[in-house]
């Protein structure tokens, strides 16, 4: 069998990682990223390791772009047989300067309130994560009709359970994707595509390091709000989600598993608080 594996979002921090991990499994890779010069450095590393990988530039939102990648991938690799729609993140312009509501400070002008949030940065921070899981989905699961072995891995999130504050859209979003997983799963139970997701916890990545940490390396107020919420009080390493995915898309070991949805987070969704 011919295993392609297509990664969304392959140019950040976990997923370049899930790409090097699916080559190490025996796959081709495909490398996507709308920052094609990130997706060609781990394209090469993966590559100077002795397998197959190719970088594409590809913006998840545009279907078109998409199929046009699909065409070169066939050419280049083959069919995909594993999806993984790693592409998504959040966007100041849709982020609150509180946790809750401050009385006097929500009708400023200069920091960012539930009620001056940007519709545009809202649209573009929901689509991305959710938009950009199902238009990759529309476009390669056509190549795992009919095949064996198949499987499509979405990238959840700790919002889908409980939404954390500030950040709307992506919890919205992220939850969305979880829903979406299960009605996807459903929907290909019977064509043998297996559809489940991964929901990481807090990982340290380029997106978010600016909220976790200060300029001089220091904490922020937020980090020692998620480590004490987290029962392991540490950040998680790309590599520990590497076991999860290594399962869920071997068709022998996760064969009747389908429609899940994973956390890996140091037991923070287990944890209460007290």
């Amino acid at each position: 069998m011919n295993k392609v594996c297509v990664i969304t979002g392959a140019g950040g921090v976990l997923c370049s990682s899930f790409a090097k991990a699916m080559a190490r499994e025996g796959y081709k890779v495909a490398l996507l990223d709308r920052n094609f010069e990130a997706a060609q450095k781990f394209a090469d590393e993966i590559a100077a390791e002795g397998y197959v990988a190719r970088a594409y530039a590809a913006d998840v939102l545009d279907k078109a772009v998409l199929e046009n990648v699909h065409s070169q991938i066939l050419k280049d690799l083959g069919k995909c047989t594993v999806l993984i729609n790693g592409a998504g993140g959040n966007s100041p312009k849709c982020t609150t300067a509180h946790e809750i509501y401050e009385e006097g400070d929500e009708s400023r002008d200069d920091i960012s309130t539930f009620f001056n949030l940007d519709k545009s940065g809202f649209d573009f921070v929901f689509n991305l994560n959710m938009m950009g899981t199902l238009l990759p989905t529309q476009v390669f699961s056509v190549d795992m009709l009919g095949e064996e072995g198949c499987s499509i891995i979405n990238i959840s999130s700790m919002n889908a359970y409980r939404p954390l504050t500030k950040i709307p859209a992506y919890s919205a979003a992220k939850s969305a994707v979880s829903n979406f997983t299960q009605w996807l799963a459903v929907h290909f139970a019977g064509t043998g595509i297996r559809v489940n997701a991964i929901a990481p916890g807090f990982f340290v990545t380029a997106q978010n390091k600016a909220l976790l940490f200060n300029d001089d390396g220091t904490p922020t107020p937020r980090t020692n709000k998620i480590l004490t919420a987290t029962p392991m009080k540490r950040f998680g390493e790309p590599e520990e989600l590497l076991g999860t995915l290594r399962w869920l898309t071997n068709p022998k070991e996760a064969g009747f598993v389908t429609g899940i949805v994973v956390p890996v987070d140091g037991g923070f969704s287990a944890y209460s608080g007290v």
